[in-house]
């Protein structure tokens, strides 16, 4: 376990963009120089914002219709040509494979994280 970073304000958390987003798409990336998907993904801004995730532990086809945590407010990032629009949230388990982060229940498409 790491230790905790320095502290921030409620400002600085009030600045991200954090919502719920359902993923829509997921293609493969094998330019990237880690294991990652290009993942599609719906949050509520009338268009598909894309990310490119380090999460092929799971198949393209369980993460299709799945509900995830996103920040979308970060500056695109270019990896290895691919532009990614947004951070798909994730906590590592015991054997270090990236759990995705998601609602324990329905919630809508976009709904903000506070």
């Amino acid at each position: 376990m790491s230790a905790l970073k320095p502290r921030a304000s409620y400002d600085d958390f009030a600045r991200l963009d954090i919502r719920i987003g359902k993923v829509i798409e997921v293609q493969p990336f094998p330019r990237a120089r880690n294991p990652s998907y290009k993942v599609g993904v719906d949050v509520g801004a009338e268009r598909i914002m894309w990310s490119s995730a380090q999460i092929t532990n799971y198949e393209p086809a369980a993460l299709v219709g799945s509900l995830v945590v996103c920040v979308c407010n970060f500056e695109p990032k270019d990896i290895a040509g691919f532009t990614s629009e947004l951070l798909i949230l994730g906590a590592k388990d015991a054997s270090g494979q990236v759990i995705v982060l998601g609602p324990r229940s329905e919630v809508a498409i976009g709904e903000p994280i506070f």
